[in-house]
């Protein structure tokens, strides 16, 4: 069967669950993962989403901070909640589910996002970001036979010259450093990770944030591509599109991400 799956730094859950029953609505993804929902489990508004058809949702969550979410119109197999760094965040989220004849875990992850001055010696919120890039390293898309792997969600890196506005102003700005990009990449390459995003577009501006500091983010088109979906290689001949939903970014009280929707073919007979 056709495969889909969403990505999105919300932001909040509760405060724009409008904006995600919209995008429910209008993309019908198979898979939605979400980041950042800042909401307890018990406080996550699993009702609006089971009243769109999504009977299925894994929570990873915690007050006011963090906190990842999947929600399916796939049963789940198996649940995984993977403490990084042992500092009991909650920012990893691990299903497994079976679309068709396909077997899929999917990874949803929020990397920290690092603060302001990018040296480990004297921030230690970078420091804890490099460290989590550093264990990601562990995270390996060929690691369950006989079950393809997708890793999705906010990784707060954007990696490639042209996944920013410019790659020579923001070589000293946090999400863009050297240390960080390889970092990155290094855990993409040892991962066997496909980056599903740039097999489908592999060249020009691919950008998924714009700052809420941007008066008209339209004019300055100043973004970052800091959301992303990498995929086990065997998915990668089966990948139609990768859309970023840009106009998300003007909806009414928007997260300052954007939703990522990479489309899946059927499996060849």
């Amino acid at each position: 069967m056709p495969f889909s799956i969403a990505t999105w730094n919300i932001n909040s859950v509760r405060l724009r669950l409008p904006l995600v029953e919209r995008l429910l609505r209008d993309h019908a993804p198979d898979v939605l993962c979400l980041q950042e929902t800042k909401c307890p489990n018990d406080q996550f508004p699993e009702k609006a989403f089971r009243a769109l058809g999504y009977e299925h949702i894994a929570l990873h969550g915690q007050k006011g901070y963090h906190g990842v979410a999947t929600i399916s119109r796939v049963p789940f197999e198996d649940i995984v909640r993977q403490d990084f760094c042992a500092v009991g965040d909650a920012r990893h989220l691990s299903t497994r589910l079976v679309a068709g004849d396909r077997r899929i875990r999917i990874h949803n992850l929020y990397v920290p996002a690092g603060g302001d001055e990018p040296d480990p010696a004297i921030n230690p919120k970078f420091r804890h970001k490099l460290d989590f890039v550093e264990e990601l390293r562990l995270m390996n898309a060929e690691a369950e036979p006989g079950v393809s792997a997708l890793l999705v969600g906010d990784l707060n890196i954007a990696p490639l010259e042209a996944d920013v506005w410019s790659h020579k102003q923001l070589l000293k700005v946090v999400s863009h450093t050297p240390i960080e990009t390889e970092g990155l990449l290094r855990a993409q390459g040892e991962g066997n990770w496909t980056d599903m995003m740039r097999r489908h577009v592999p060249e020009g501006e691919l950008f998924t944030w714009w700052s809420y500091r941007n008066r008209d983010w339209t004019i300055s088109n100043r973004g970052r591509r800091l959301d992303h979906v990498w995929g086990s290689h065997d998915l990668a001949p089966q990948l139609e599109t990768v859309e970023i939903l840009s106009e998300a970014r003007s909806w009414d009280r928007p997260s300052d991400h954007v939703p990522v929707i990479a489309r899946f073919a059927d499996t060849p007979a």
